[in-house]
């Protein structure tokens, strides 16, 4: 028993020892890694090292702010100065713009074709080569004139028609006009109405008619315009019908059908027109020499001439240089009141470019003088003449006389009727 007692306790003993051995092997480990760690100390270097760290930052915020407070500044100014340069740019830019589209308006037609009709081309060999004649017509545009669009879809063949105006001061000639045209057998015409007597006498006649809306500015030209006056509104009336795209064969009411018209029609120009010339020098154009003595040896200086295209009648294209053409007629005669719709019509169409002047770039073609024949040629030349007085015309504009009505009535006597003494009794010339 006593030896049992006494093993317990050596036992006891050496697992307390081991024990304490153990607590001082984690004690010194610990006092390693807290003196390799903390060198001076656990408490003793916490506070200084955070109050550097406070007043470094306290430093820096300060810095911060003063610098913010002169880069704000400085922005400022920038900002300033920014804003009177981009004041500026939009000022040159504004200027610019406006050059840029009054240069465009300037640039003459030939170059925007070129665009238009396609690549460039090589020039073929010697003899071959011919320019573009024909200007692509404009895209049609029906909110123009919605109403006019569709009596134009009802009347129109091709889109094109014989297109006139009228007021009740013209009421006997309209009649004469209108009848030969059914004669002939023409579908496609219109009569512009501009007074309401006509516009109801068209509608009994069972004739074509298109009554604008009101526009005082042209009404009241319309109600008691005579010819000149009112033949300077169709410049302002046509310009529908092209923008509409259609071709239009303008006549005055003085012209007598015999044929149908469309039969006859190059359609490879802009303008074609008949000619107040009389012979084919005065229709085509030839060189006149002008003789200036005083000038010795370089007296003779050579001109070329061209008698006026007649503006009573004349087919005029959908075209860009078409448009443009009526836009010059028209606001030139609104500026100059006493001038004359024809000498107008033909300046801004034959008239080149010049210092401070920019020219129509329109083609032009001159109708026959025997086919569309005006009444100097009738009166003067063709029923004098047993060979010419066989041809049949396709018109006859009695515009070289003031005795239209009657002289329209012997033209239908002569040619329709075969009545070969009805154009004896009339003068070469006027009474």
């Amino acid at each position: 028993m006593t030896g049992r007692r006494e093993m317990h306790r050596n036992t006891s003993q050496s697992v307390r020892k081991t024990r304490i051995a153990i607590a001082i092997a984690i004690g010194v480990t610990l006092g390693c890694v807290f003196a390799i760690f903390f060198p001076h100390g656990l408490f003793t270097s916490s506070a200084p090292i955070l109050t550097r760290t406070i007043s470094k930052s306290i430093a820096q915020v300060n810095s911060a702010s003063c610098e913010s407070s002169e880069r704000i500044n400085m922005l400022k100014s920038e900002f300033v100065e920014a804003s009177e340069k981009n004041s500026k740019l939009r000022k040159e830019i504004k200027e610019l713009t406006e050059k840029l589209r009054l240069a465009d308006q300037r640039k003459d037609n030939a170059q925007k074709q070129v665009l238009v009709l396609g690549k460039q081309q090589k020039a073929g060999p010697f003899g071959t080569v011919k320019g573009l004649r024909t200007s692509p017509a404009v895209i049609p545009d029906e909110s123009v004139n919605p109403r006019l669009a569709k009596i134009l879809e009802k009347v129109a063949v091709q889109r094109e028609l014989i297109v006139a105006l009228a007021n009740s001061n013209v009421k006997d000639m309209l009649e004469v006009w209108f009848t030969n045209i059914k004669r002939v057998g023409i579908p496609n015409y219109l009569v512009v109405a501009l007074d309401e007597e006509i516009a109801k006498f068209c509608e009994s006649k069972d004739v074509p008619v298109y009554k604008r809306d009101p526009d005082e500015g042209i009404d009241s030209v319309a109600r008691t315009g005579g010819n000149h006056a009112v033949s300077g509104l169709k410049f302002r009336i046509l310009r529908e019908f092209l923008q509409l795209g259609y071709s239009v064969l303008l006549s005055d009411v003085d012209i007598v059908y015999l044929q149908n018209p469309f039969h006859y029609l190059y359609r490879d120009s802009d303008v074609e027109s008949m000619t107040d010339g009389h012979n084919n020098m005065t229709a085509y154009g030839y060189n006149d020499v002008f003789d200036e003595p005083a000038m010795g040896w370089a007296r003779y200086a050579h001109t070329m001439r061209i008698w006026v295209y007649n503006s009573g009648f004349f087919y005029i294209r959908p075209t860009i240089p078409s448009i443009e053409l009526l836009d010059r007629v028209a606001s030139r005669l609104s500026r100059e009141p006493h001038s004359w719709d024809q000498a107008v019509f033909n300046e801004e169409l034959f008239f080149p470019s010049y210092p401070g002047y920019d020219g129509l770039h329109a083609a032009r073609r001159t109708m026959d003088f025997y086919l569309f024949m005006n009444s100097k040629v009738l009166f003067k030349t063709v029923r004098k003449d047993a060979n010419l007085s066989k041809l049949k015309p396709v018109i006859i504009h009695v515009n070289y006389h003031p005795d239209k009505l009657p002289r329209m009535k012997a033209v239908v006597e002569f040619y329709v009727k075969g009545n070969k003494d009805a154009l004896k009794p009339f003068p070469d010339g006027s009474n």
